[in-house]
């Protein structure tokens, strides 16, 4: 009789026989949209283990003083390439790091820079250091190995002025909110190109969890009157016009407030807001059911509360 230790030790060892498979790497092309300015575009998809997280756009600009990067991606694995794309494109390192706001995808490939040359506003650092580690740990349990060595790091530059300059570039900044509680958008003021971060989604459906929907409003109003040449949205593709991607967010926002708020006041559950019809306008729209369906379980039960108080509180 084979004791059931013995089997357990067969069975582990099975288990630690390593399996072989192909390395995990990020495919990263770089496409030109303006002077010396590239866009790398991230999956229009959720963050899955097939995509790495990989699903926001990036923003690389070359400058006499080395490489400036708008966002970092989803891990260390993600912010090593990058910085190998951005030493062939430029043929300089990387000189600085802006983080447009504090989403997993794309600010954990500051893992791969000096803390020194990551910069954001005051606002987002301090809500990195509440928030960071708990994403850290989602992103860990949906991508795994491709997460391996990444600990954000806490920005070491602080942006407290409205333009900062590195080498021969200038950089309008732009601490705004709406998408989350701090949001920064940056106009590169050679090419007239505005790096919206996720402020602005284009052809795809734009992602609520930590949206306040009246500022956001308030921040594409100012988006819109910059009189920039061209926008790189935070997910989506590059929008050579000044306003058409920023019109289509506002348009979706406005939709969605004004759906869901119809689903309340109608008696619809959170399933059924969730399976509402998306108006053909948004047919063309990546993960728009996705997004609608995670934004009811971000917003749904807040509008609930203004829509339907309690009748002990009247």
């Amino acid at each position: 009789m084979i004791a059931r230790r013995t089997v357990l030790a067969g069975g582990l060892a099975a288990l630690a026989v390593p399996v072989l498979a192909a390395p995990l790497t990020y495919p990263i092309t770089p496409i030109a949209i303006g002077d010396g300015v590239w866009m790398v575009a991230g999956a229009d998809e959720p963050i899955l283990r097939a995509n790495g997280g990989a699903i926001a756009n990036i923003t690389i600009i070359a400058t006499s003083a080395g490489a400036v990067l708008v966002d970092a991606g989803p891990s260390l694995r993600y912010g090593e390439a990058l910085v190998a794309v951005a030493k062939q494109l430029t043929g300089k390192p990387v000189a600085r790091v802006y983080l447009t706001h504090l989403h997993p995808d794309h600010t954990y490939g500051d893992s791969a820079f000096d803390p020194a040359i990551v910069a954001a506003t005051p606002a987002l650092t301090e809500t990195l250091k509440r928030e960071g580690a708990g994403f850290a740990d989602g992103m860990y349990r949906l991508l795994g190995d491709w997460m391996r060595g990444t600990e954000i790091h806490m920005p070491g530059h602080a942006i407290t002025a409205d333009s900062e300059t590195v080498g021969d570039r200038s950089f309008r900044m732009l601490p705004l909110a709406g998408h989350s509680a701090s949001d920064l958008a940056l106009l590169d003021t050679k090419t007239g190109i505005l790096v919206a971060g996720d402020l602005v989604f284009n052809n795809r459906a734009p992602s609520t969890p930590h949206a306040d929907l009246p500022k956001w409003r308030t921040s594409l109003d100012t988006l819109k009157a910059l009189g920039h040449r061209a926008v790189v949205p935070g997910h989506g593709p590059f929008d050579p016009t000044p306003t058409t991607a920023i019109a289509q967010t506002r348009e979706w926002i406005d939709w969605l407030e004004g759906a869901l708020t119809r689903a309340v006041d109608d008696g619809l559950d959170m399933v059924e807001a969730g399976a509402m019809p998306i108006p053909p306008r948004f047919a063309g729209m990546k993960a728009a059911r996705y997004e609608l369906q995670r934004s009811v379980s971000h917003l749904y039960a807040g509008i609930e509360d203004q829509r339907l108080p309690r009748v002990d509180k009247r």
